[in-house]
């Protein structure tokens, strides 16, 4: 649910530090819950659709109010209790209150919402999501804020206020203790970032730290990870998944629904660091990984220096596509959040490889770009949402396409 899609009155009505009482709708697309107060719209943290709560006005816009819930009247079944003592002023989680089964239940929907009433996609299968192996303490990467006398920490969504934070629920416990041990010695900068390689133990903290007493190593340049028996080099601007475990739980997904015969041309657009033109390199004949990022191809190059059939060339999708010769059998393409740009929808119409498989963490992104691939010459087999991202409203999709008229591939 849209926020534009709540207010239909002034919300001069409601003030910040007002309670109202209210029954909340359906989940918002940020994972708030929706709601009205004498017409006014409102998006309540801390709820659970069908609720019966008092929330408080937190912030006033023009369209629409913020607000959390303070007590709770009429809870729902799903309902559990917060562990985590930043919950609230955090905001970095939006469902810590929801029983984990529940939150796989409303990711669930907000893929089948998105795909809903879009033409060639409202029938498309979409399964069962699949849990992360860990609720807590699945992350591998951090940014944290730095706030009054080189504290860290977080800022709210929703006031802006900064909230130290002494140890991270979603975090790795090594990012927790390097937090720990850097907190307060951050003084000379605004933010720090942390990775973890959860599978190698080693690290990244930028940028270089030079307070007296900072007792880690900082400023690396890059760092290394392993998965599935191969080892790779992440540099700091370079995107790697933040949940290793759900990562290779998603390339082995990926190579069960490609079905390859051993012979394909395979491109890897948006490659990244290479981590899946390595997973499937053994798989195929060929793979042309398609990457802009310098440093991510930097690293791929390192990654992949081992494996002949693997070429890298660097440019936008979009560019490259067109002219891509050979001809592709297979196309993976894992883009940004805002999904492909439309030129590369065209050039993935034009070269009618005889699959697609598209991952993809936003939802609304995967359906514009779905319905573009289904007016071409494709059709959605399924889309399979993986949850990378527990206690979050963020959800993971790996949606595959055929050539329409062709059986599925077995």
């Amino acid at each position: 649910m849209e926020k534009g899609a709540l207010a239909n009155t002034t919300t001069a009505k409601l003030a910040p530090g007002q309670r109202v009482r209210v029954t909340l709708e359906g989940m918002g697309e940020l994972g708030e819950c929706a709601a009205h107060a004498d017409g006014v719209g409102l998006f309540v943290f801390g709820g659970v659709p069908g609720e019966v709560v008092d929330a408080e006005v937190v912030r006033v816009r023009r369209r629409y109010a913020a607000a959390r819930v303070v007590e709770v009247h009429e809870a729902s079944p799903h309902r559990v209790s917060a562990p985590c003592p930043y919950f609230w002023p955090c905001t970095g989680c939006q469902w810590q209150h929801i029983a984990y089964e529940h939150q796989l239940t409303l990711k669930r929907e907000f893929v089948r919402d998105a795909l809903s009433g879009v033409p060639g996609l409202s029938d498309a299968a979409v399964l069962p999501v699949i849990p992360s192996e860990r609720q807590y303490g699945y992350r591998n990467h951090a940014r944290f804020t730095v706030g009054p006398g080189g504290a860290l920490g977080y800022v709210n969504r929703t006031t802006r206020e900064f909230v130290e934070v002494e140890a991270c629920g979603l975090m790795d416990p090594w990012i927790n203790g390097a937090l720990a041990s850097l907190s307060g010695r951050c003084q000379e900068t605004s933010q720090v970032s942390m990775r973890y390689g959860v599978n190698t133990g080693e690290w990244l903290i930028q940028p270089r730290l030079l307070s007296a007493g900072v007792p880690l190593d900082t400023g690396q340049t890059h760092y290394h990870e392993a998965m599935d028996g191969r080892r790779y080099r992440i540099a700091s601007p370079s995107f790697f998944q933040v949940n290793t475990p759900q990562a290779q739980m998603m390339a082995e997904r990926i190579r069960g629904m490609l079905a390859l015969q051993g012979s394909e041309v395979l491109v890897d657009a948006y490659a990244g660091v290479g981590t899946f033109a390595g997973l499937l390199a053994s798989q195929v004949g060929q793979v042309i990984a398609i990457e802009e990022s310098a440093a991510a191809l930097r690293d791929a190059r390192d990654n992949l220096s081992d494996l002949p059939n693997v070429e890298l060339r660097q440019g936008r999708v979009e560019a490259m596509l067109p002219s891509l010769e050979p001809r592709p059998d297979v196309v993976l393409v894992d883009p940004p959040r805002a999904g492909c740009h439309p030129r590369a929808l065209e050039a993935l119409c034009e070269l009618a490889p005889r699959q697609v498989v598209y991952v993809s963490c936003e939802p609304k992104a995967l359906a514009r770009n779905l319905q573009r691939l289904v007016e071409g010459p494709f059709r959605v087999e399924q889309v399979q949402p993986i949850d990378l991202f527990p206690q979050t409203h963020h959800i993971e999709c790996i949606a595959t396409l055929a050539l329409a008229g062709e059986g599925r591939a077995s």
